[in-house]
């Protein structure tokens, strides 16, 4: 069984969690839930990021100490990540003890390994507090932030310790351009190779004097940097620095937001190396939801609130459309207009209609019991095509053509009903051919209860009920070449996806 250490970003503890944020988690627990699938040993680590400048700020408006926020916080996220069935086998926050031990013990590495890399001195530049970090001229346009336009750049000037990242630019380019780290998809590996090809500036890793954060070993004045501490989440969740961390580490995927690829593709590989420690094997930045054609922000109050998209179809309806829709590699926009058409169609019209029809059907003809004749069909065909265009496409994390393999199954199977049409077979008497229709529709269920277990978790499990499968057993990918429900009682099921609007 292979290992496969899965991370998503952690999140700003200064506001309930957005769309934004939950393509992302979602689309990382698709992955996580396929690679169970598939056989690994998946470990699946989500988050928080509590040390920011914006922790402070949200704990004053409330008049909470900075921890008591960052609790409730935590709290909020947890229960909103629940809803959205995320299967995280952890959950790390950087306020732990086991966090501040990692970071304390990775700046000592540091320190025995590449004493060159850290130095004082001072710096003077614009923060951005929604990024916390110092911005480069690239990053300024119209002398604002390009991630977040609303807020004003402040300027600071201190002494702070500095980690010397220019040295591991040109490593990093080879081992990028090598493919032995690998940062996708494409258009985001273009972008990291043109900023390492441009030439890296050391960085500032503390900050002076600030209440709300990690001392900086050695130095009490200072707290270590927002970002650097935050990075090592990963490497902190895995036991970092006690013996047998390497079970886990190195991550094989993390998966992040377009924004942050600059610290998770140049910054944290670069301390790693400068370490001594393995790098991940891969990163996948993907795009924003946009509303109207702007990126969904809390900062910037364009952010659609989760409660509402949770409750207008459920959340397995806004995971398939959030990763159906959106996607997981570009920029692409949500509606609400956009997200009925799709539940009616794909979801209620589609998907729901042929597990209703199919599963009535059988009640009907054959008080639920699927016939143990394998005789194969057109259908059947389709279906081992679907799983093979699926899996090629999971393997390459493109979750939207995975669900579009998917659907192509959906839309074959309710063709196939048509062209059957098992009510006339049970008319005419043609029993074996009855037999064959409703063993086949069973079958493409099976299939479809597998493929859609990534996505739509809640979904899955109602088909395997209905199909009277074990779900433990059930979900198995090698019994999607022969799905075993030859004899088993099937059942009706209420609608999967009923066309009363929940809001």
């Amino acid at each position: 069984m292979a290992k496969f250490y899965l991370t998503a970003a952690i999140d700003y503890a200064n506001a309930d969690p957005h769309l934004g944020q939950a393509l992302e988690k979602i689309g990382a627990d698709a992955i996580a839930r396929y690679r169970r699938l598939r056989g690994d040993d998946v470990h699946f680590l989500m988050g928080m990021d509590e040390h920011s400048q914006s922790v402070i700020q949200a704990a004053e408006e409330q008049q909470v100490t900075p921890q008591d926020w960052v609790d409730q916080m935590a709290v909020r996220f947890e229960k909103f990540y629940q809803r959205l069935e995320c299967s995280h086998d952890d959950w790390i926050r950087t306020t732990e003890p086991r966090h501040q031990r990692a970071v304390e013990a990775l700046l000592e590495r540091i320190r025995e390994h590449s004493p060159d890399d850290l130095f004082i001195d001072t710096y003077a530049g614009l923060y951005c507090t929604g990024c916390e970090e110092f911005k480069q001229e690239s990053q300024i346009a119209n002398g604002r932030c390009t991630e977040h336009p609303t807020l004003d750049l402040i300027p600071k000037k201190e002494e702070n310790h500095f980690f010397r990242l220019s040295r591991h630019g040109a490593e990093l380019l080879e081992l990028i351009q090598s493919g032995e780290f690998q940062v996708e998809p494409t258009i985001r590996r273009n972008e990291v190779v043109r900023l390492l090809e441009d030439g890296l500036q050391d960085i500032s890793i503390s900050r002076s004097r600030f209440p709300w954060g990690i001392p900086f070993p050695g130095d009490p004045e200072h707290t270590v940097y927002v970002w650097f501490d935050a990075l090592i989440n990963y490497l902190s969740a895995t036991g970092f620095p006690d013996g047998g961390y390497e079970r886990l580490w190195p991550a094989e995927l993390h998966v992040i937001g377009k924004g942050i690829t600059r610290f998770h593709c140049v910054v944290w590989p670069a301390m790693l190396r400068s370490a001594g420690l393995a790098l991940p094997r891969k990163v996948w930045a993907h795009g924003y939801v946009q509303w109207e054609g702007a990126k969904m922000s809390k900062t910037a109050g364009t952010a659609i609130g989760l409660e509402s998209a949770l409750e207008r179809h459920g959340p397995d309806s806004l995971r398939y459309f959030l990763l159906r829709e959106v996607g997981f590699e570009a920029d692409g926009n949500f509606t609400w207009e956009r997200f009925d058409e799709r539940y009616v169609a794909d979801l209620a019209d589609g998907l729901g209609n042929l597990a209703s029809r199919s599963l009535a059907m059988l009640a009907k003809y054959r008080e639920g019991i699927v016939s143990t004749s394998e005789a194969a069909t057109s259908l059947d065909q389709a279906g081992l095509g679907a799983l093979e265009q699926y899996a090629a496409r999971m393997d390459m994390l493109d979750l939207r053509g995975g669900l579009e393999a998917v659907w192509s199954l959906v839309g074959r199977a309710n063709q196939f009903i048509v062209e059957t049409a098992p009510w006339a077979l049970a008319k005419e008497g043609k029993e074996e051919d009855l037999d064959t229709a409703l063993g086949t529709l069973a079958r493409c269920l099976y299939r479809l209860a597998l493929m859609t277990g990534p996505f739509m978790p809640h979904t899955a499990s109602r088909l395997w009920d209905a199909l009277g499968q074990d779900q433990g057993a059930a979900a198995v990918w090698e019994h999607g070449v022969a799905p075993p429900v030859g004899g088993c009682r099937t059942q009706r099921v209420e609608a999967l996806f009923p066309k009363e609007r929940r809001d």
